[in-house]
C-alpha cells in the first residue's frame, strides 16, 4: 500500500476505532489475502449471489446485451469494483465482435492485475484497461462523450446504507449522459434461512475474511489483536432486508495499536461493525435511484429470483 493509502487507513482505523459503536470499513478488507478469501467466498454453496447472477449472464447474455444499445457504437464498458471477473468473463462472451474498451475499477492493484491478466489470457480480443481506486475518488474519470455502460453488480450497492446509495447513483448519473446504460445488480429479500448462511459459511471462510482486517491492522500498524478473542458474529433483519457483519469481543479486553499511539478496549460482547448487505424489493429500488435521472429498461431474474440485476438508461 501507498503511504497515501496507509495514512488514510490508519486515520479511518482512528477515528472508527474512536466512536460508539466502534466501526471499521469494509474497503479494508481487501488486501493480497482478503482477495483470495473472497475469491473462496464466491465459491462457497451457502453464497448464493454469485451462481444467481452468473446463471443470469449464462442464460440471459444476448437480452441483456441487446439490452445496452451500443451495436456499431465504440464505447467504454466499466465495472465498479470488478473482483476476479468471473461474471464478467461470462458477459463479455456476447460483446467478442463488439468495439469496446473495458475499463474494470477496484480497490485492490492485486484484483486489478489478475483480472487483466485473465482477460488477456482468455479474451485477448478485448481491450482492457483497469484502474485502481474507491468508487468515488474515480467518478470523475467517468466524465467523457464516449458512450457509455457502467457495470455495478453483485449487490455491492447493498454495502451502502439507502440514503448513501440514493447519493452514490445520484452522482453516478451526473457523470453519465443521456443513453448511457446502468446494469445494477441487487440481491432481493428472501427468509433468513436462505440469507444468513451465506454471511455465515459452514466452512468459516467469511469468518476468516472479516478477521483478517485485524491481521491487516495487526501487520499494517503493528497491533496486537488477538484473533482468538474475537468472532465473526454476522445478524439479518428478514423484514426490513439488512444483513449486517460484526466482530465480537469474546472477553474483556484492551488493544494496543503500536505505531499509531492508540489504546482501544472492549468490553465482553462488545462488536465492531463492518458491513452492510442490503436485500432489496421494488420500494427499495424505487427508494435508492430516486432524483437520479436512471430509469428502469428491463430486469432480469435469476430462476429462483433470488437476484435481479437492474438495467437503468439515463435520461
Amino acid at each position: 500500500m501507498d503511504r497515501v493509502g496507509l495514512a488514510v487507513f490508519a486515520e479511518e482505523v482512528i477515528q472508527g476505532l474512536s466512536t460508539e459503536p466502534k466501526r471499521l470499513s469494509s474497503k479494508w478488507f481487501y488486501d493480497e489475502v482478503g482477495d483470495d478469501l473472497f475469491v473462496q467466498i464466491m465459491k462457497l454453496p451457502e453464497y448464493y449471489l454469485t451462481d444467481c447472477e452468473f446463471q443470469i449472464f449464462e442464460q440471459q447474455r444476448q437480452n441483456i446485451i441487446e439490452g445496452f444499445d451500443m451495436s456499431g457504437k465504440d464505447f467504454d464498458l466499466y465495472e465498479l469494483g470488478a473482483g476476479d471477473g468471473t461474471k464478467t468473463l461470462e458477459l463479455l462472451k456476447g460483446l467478442r465482435n463488439v468495439e469496446f474498451t473495458y475499463k474494470p475499477i477496484d480497490i485492490s492493484i492485486h484484483a486489478i492485475n489478475n483480472l487483466e491478466r485473465r482477460v488477456s489470457r482468455e479474451m485477448p480480443n478485448i481491450q482492457v484497461e483497469g484502474i485502481q481506486g474507491e468508487y468515488f475518488d474515480v467518478l470523475a474519470e467517468l466524465d467523457s462523450l464516449k458512450p457509455k455502460v457502467i457495470l455495478f453488480m453483485g449487490s455491492n450497492i447493498g454495502n451502502l446504507m439507502d440514503s448513501q446509495a440514493n447519493d452514490f447513483l445520484k452522482r453516478l448519473s451526473r457523470v453519465m449522459n443521456p443513453g448511457d446504460k446502468l446494469l445494477l445488480g441487487v440481491d432481493l429479500k428472501k427468509p433468513s434461512a436462505i440469507v444468513l448462511p451465506a454471511y455465515n459459511d459452514a466452512a468459516g471462510i467469511t469468518a476468516k475474511f472479516n478477521l483478517n482486517l485485524l491481521t491487516r491492522i495487526n501487520l499494517e500498524f503493528d497491533a496486537n489483536f488477538d484473533l482468538h478473542r474475537f468472532r465473526h458474529a454476522p445478524e439479518y433483519d428478514e423484514e426490513r432486508g439488512w444483513a449486517l457483519s460484526y466482530i465480537e469481543s469474546l472477553v474483556d479486553q484492551e488493544v494496543h495499536v503500536k505505531a499509531l499511539s492508540k489504546r482501544y478496549s472492549f468490553k465482553k460482547g462488545e462488536k465492531i461493525f463492518m458491513e452492510v448487505s442490503r436485500k432489496y424489493d421494488d420500494d427499495t429500488i424505487s427508494a435508492i435511484t430516486q432524483n437520479t435521472s436512471l430509469d428502469i429498461v428491463s430486469k432480469f431474474y435469476d430462476q429462483q429470483k433470488y437476484f435481479c440485476d437492474v438495467l437503468f438508461e439515463k435520461q
